[in-house]
């Protein structure tokens, strides 16, 4: 049961009683925690359409509502808000629902979609790097949180392996190992092991792609050989096999350690063989131009304020582009995976892109209006000069460095606190890992996603503050509270009414969950839940230095306390899973 909807339904019902519309009895949670718990401002808004004087309304309506049970005081305060202070047993009893409750009093939606996020998006002969992190940790999270309510979510990290870098690394290759039989036209059988790793894929591609800028013949030839890769031409075909494999080991490596998993690997070539029928549809409708040999789609509207180019399906020489494999991946999740909403989260730099594709897959009938498109934009991970986070040199950080910069700065922290101290080398270097993981987590999650934030890890790995280690700390200190009542042979009991403040202040930040993940999924904004867990562990933290829950000599409120330690253990870990952080069994 969510307490903010119980308590609206009392209040909305009052106001029903009056006459006026039982949405103004719309109840949150108070700005001014030492005078209410809750407040509702309905009065205010409703008042004024009934041509009446709020407060005079707003105190009609406490009076309806006051002698309720569920309530302590119902009063008036200001031009007509109504503050609501709730009864010590009532808070007790709606805590307790969510302590017998494995789903914490989150009901699951009772209109499930199908929802697909597109997250992460490697590319083929590119190791990852830190560009790729906030795609990663966001769209992550986003999935999680969309899981948790009920909706059937489907994980893409959409690779790209089928543009224009593939055919300037053919080309690159081709110049200097002619000899392979990927170049010659008559061949039919292929080495099984590749002739390149992603070291010479790395080092290849931004030669190839700096020449191609300076070089206009090679520039050339790297086009054709995209479009030869394109219409099946077999040698480049089997060496495309091979660059998409050693790039695609290595990023499940980093995924694994990241913690993230999906449910489909696809890439760009993966919708190849819809292309042709999809642009042939669209031909037949009508929406496709011929421009300077090339063919495209005009996506401007009469109500722009600025304009936006057309989105371009092939090229002038029959290849095709990432805004036809976007459209035809966006055709295949309509289709195959039945999609009701996709995410596609990706930095705001593509956000005329994201614009483009989603008109043209509309005007198209593509994408159904029944079918939500949303470009879940977000910002850059800066360095301390507040420029994109680089290396000393310059150069681009890989995301591989990044997890092994955290995990060291993670082993530092946990050495210096002499945390850890006494366990087996293995379980240190595993709650290293995930301390990093969190601290690197976490410092992207607390952000707005549309905001930019500086790569600071020193804050980032420290058990203090508001970071993933703290909130690490914390949920390892609930854990082991608990293990050792039980080693003392203490159990937990119902909970009851609460008897200290920080205690009740505990209770009330508990009951604010529901609303904080609905929230989340609806803003999409993870930071919402980020800023809950640090919110939540900072009240336990207060709650456990006022009440020594093991020393308590009186049994019922210790047993109650452990009550309270084990939901808000429960709590704590459902959050931090939304977020994509694990919790070692101990510290």
């Amino acid at each position: 049961m969510s307490i903010l909807t119980d308590l609206s339904t009392l209040v909305g019902d009052a106001f029903a009683r009056t006459g006026l519309d039982r949405a103004y009895g719309e109840v949150v949670v108070s700005q001014r925690p030492e005078l209410a718990d809750y407040q509702c401002n309905g009065a205010l808004a409703a008042a004024k359409g009934a041509g009446r004087n709020p407060r005079e309304l707003a105190a009609e309506i406490g009076e309806m509502i006051e002698a309720d049970p569920r309530l302590a005081a119902a009063e008036v305060a200001g031009p007509g808000f109504l503050n609501l202070r709730v009864a010590d047993a009532y808070l007790a009893e709606t805590l307790e629902d969510m302590h017998g409750d494995d789903r914490l009093s989150i009901a699951p939606t009772d209109r499930p979609q199908s929802v697909v996020v597109d997250y992460a998006g490697p590319n083929v002969a590119k190791a990852m790097h830190v560009g790729h992190i906030r795609a990663t940790i966001i769209g992550d999270s986003l999935a999680r949180l969309f899981a948790f309510l009920g909706h059937r979510v489907t994980r893409d990290p959409h690779f790209g392996d089928w543009g224009r870098q593939m055919g300037l690394l053919i080309a690159a290759i081709e110049d200097r190992r002619p000899d392979l039989p990927y170049f010659d036209d008559t061949a039919t059988e292929f080495p099984t092991v590749s002739p390149v790793t992603l070291d010479d894929l790395q080092r290849l591609y931004p030669e190839a792609d700096e020449r191609a800028r300076a070089d206009d013949a090679f520039d050339e030839r790297a086009r054709l050989a995209t479009v030869a890769l394109q219409q099946g031409r077999a040698g480049y075909r089997a060496l495309w096999r091979h660059m998409k494999s050693v790039s695609e080991a290595s990023q499940r490596v980093d995924f694994a350690d990241l913690g993230v998993e999906f449910d489909l690997w696809y890439g760009e070539s993966d919708v190849h063989e819809r292309i042709e029928p999809m642009i042939e549809e669209m031909r037949r409708r009508g929406v496709v131009e011929e421009s300077r040999g090339a063919e495209i789609v005009r996506v401007d509207l009469p109500d722009d304020t600025r304009e936006l180019p057309p989105l371009i399906l092939t090229t002038s020489v029959g290849g095709y582009l990432y805004s036809t494999t976007d459209l035809a991946t966006l055709e295949m999740r309509v289709d195959e995976l039945a999609a009701d909403l996709i995410l596609y989260v990706v930095d705001a730099r593509q956000g005329d892109h994201f614009e483009q594709v989603f008109r043209a897959s509309r005007k198209a009938g593509i994408a159904p209006e029944h079918v939500t498109l949303e470009h879940i934009k977000f910002g850059t991970m800066n360095g301390p000069d507040g420029k994109p986070f680089k290396t000393r040199e310059g150069g681009v950080v890989r995301l591989r460095d990044l997890i092994d910069m955290v995990h060291a700065a993670a082993t530092t922290r946990l050495e210096e606190a002499e945390i850890a101290a006494g366990y087996p080398a293995e379980e240190r270097v595993a709650i290293a890992r995930s301390v990093g993981i969190a601290a690197l987590k976490f410092a992207d999650l607390i952000n707005n996603r549309a905001s930019d934030y500086i790569f600071d890890l020193d804050r980032f790995t420290s058990f203090e503050g508001k970071t993933g280690p703290y909130l690490q700390y914390g949920a390892v200190r609930m854990s082991s509270i608990l293990r050792n009542a039980t080693n003392a042979g203490l159990a937990a009991a119902a909970v009851g009414a609460p008897t200290e403040p920080a205690e009740r202040a505990l209770m009330l930040e508990l009951l604010k969950l529901p609303e904080i993940v609905h929230r989340a999924t609806e803003l999409r904004a993870p930071n919402h839940v980020a800023e809950y867990a640090f919110n939540l562990t900072g009240a336990f933290n207060r709650f456990y230095d006022s009440c020594h829950i093991l020393s308590e000599p009186d049994p019922d409120r210790r047993s109650s306390w452990l009550g309270l330690v084990e939901t808000t253990r429960a709590v704590v870990g459902t959050t931090l899973d939304l977020l994509g952080i694990d919790v070692p069994d101990r510290m």
